[in-house]
């Protein structure tokens, strides 16, 4: 795969996949879960991405290959974690994908969210099939104009009058404040599509450790600004309640909620464009390996999986018009956080052995973030952890059972 991406663009598909996925739609059951400690379960799922940040550059530069710490955790702990880490990625970005769409609908049109999920993943595959360099091309337009609107909403909604604080009928302790980051950090999580990138990257040992701190230095600030004004403007009931809380907030002040609505689409399409590329690779990588149907792993003309991002658009599509994200967004989330689990322990291995090209991520700090990991997936709903277990191992038994024969 030809190496095309430089840190700009890389840049630009870490900060597009981050906001496009949480930045409109996760503050209201974050705020449902933390109440008015909604400011720390950002910053403690800040904690834990920064931590991941610096295992999945560390491992990246050393082994600058598609698939992400699914190739991470089959070079330095074995075939069956790096299987984990691929399958549970596959199976979180799909759901992801599958909510993104349906949340496009939810603003376009309300009572079809289904058919418009539909086009747009489709749509996103379709570009994504040209190649990588119109991929992150449209990401640098799509992210800057939604960091410019998010700027300017938390500028508006900072400037505009309080509101009546009502009382939440959730309890706002320590185990809320982890449910809330958990939910917060798969909006932290697209920073992974950098690193599954890592053969169309330029000078991967300095332009992926780069691209990654950057992109999560936009969106930390961009997210912690909006979780200072948002409960102030709705109030920490109202926001706990709105299903479009960055548009509720703006009502009333200089900004036109309409602004808002089209960033919100421009931002989830774009994080759709980043998603599907990123499965794509993933599952590329695994089909290399024969962990999934060898045919994946082939590529177009342009150097593009484009048969393995379409079986993925295929299985979101599927998802979405299933229709139950609530289950869905919980199982992605908890796939996700075993996927950064991997990273963690393998970036750990990785420099106890001494293998660094560059950047070096602290042991102690790796294994605090596979901790954090493993925390906030316990923190999640109990029937989205047996969901994904099950899917998981339902995986990982089909696998077995192919290599026997």
């Amino acid at each position: 795969m030809e190496r095309r991406v430089g840190t700009i663009g890389a840049t630009a598909i870490g900060a597009g996949s981050m906001l496009g996925a949480g930045v409109f739609v996760v503050w209201g059951p974050a705020a449902a879960a933390a109440g008015d400690l909604l400011v720390w379960a950002v910053l403690l799922a800040g904690a834990v991405a920064a931590l991941n940040a610096g295992s999945t550059a560390q491992l990246a530069a050393v082994h600058p290959v598609a698939g992400g710490a699914y190739a991470y955790g089959r070079a330095e702990l074995g075939p069956w974690p790096g299987f984990a880490a691929g399958i549970g990625f596959v199976l979180g970005k799909t759901a992801s994908v599958a909510a993104i769409g349906l949340a496009i609908g939810a603003y376009l049109w309300p009572e079809q969210p289904a058919a418009v999920a539909t086009v747009a993943i489709a749509a996103s595959w379709a570009l994504n099939s040209r190649g990588i360099t119109r991929t992150s091309g449209a990401s640098v337009v799509i992210a800057s104009g939604v960091i410019a609107v998010v700027v300017a909403a938390a500028v508006a909604i900072a400037g505009a009058e309080p509101a009546e604080q009502g009382v939440l009928g959730v309890s706002a302790d320590r185990g809320g404040v982890l449910a809330a980051a958990a939910l917060v950090f798969f909006a932290f999580a697209g920073y992974a599509r950098i690193a599954t990138l890592g053969e169309e990257v330029r000078e991967p040992a300095r332009v992926i450790p780069r691209a990654i701190g950057l992109a999560l230095g936009i969106v930390l600030a961009l997210y912690l600004a909006l979780a200072a004004v948002l409960p102030g403007a709705l109030g920490t009931e109202g926001l706990a309640l709105s299903d479009a809380p960055v548009a509720d907030a703006v009502a009333g002040t200089w900004l036109p909620p309409a602004v808002v609505t089209a960033a919100a689409v421009a931002a989830a399409f774009g994080s759709l464009l980043a998603l599907t590329a990123g499965l794509g690779r993933t599952a590329m990588a695994m089909a290399r390996e024969s962990d999934l149907p060898r045919p994946l792993a082939r590529t177009n003309g342009r150097g593009v999986p484009a048969l393995a991002e379409g079986v993925a658009a295929a299985a979101a599509i599927a998802l979405a018009w299933a229709g139950d994200l609530t289950l869905a967004i919980g199982m992605s989330s908890f796939a996700v956080l075993l996927y950064y689990a991997v990273a963690g322990a393998s970036a750990f291995r990785a420099a106890g052995a001494g293998r660094v090209a560059g950047w070096r991520m602290p042991r102690p700090l790796s294994a605090a973030g596979v901790v954090l990991c493993v925390a906030l997936m316990a923190s999640l709903p109990l029937a989205a952890m047996v969901a994904a277990a099950a899917i998981l191992a339902g995986a990982g038994l089909v696998r077995g059972l192919a290599r026997r024969r």
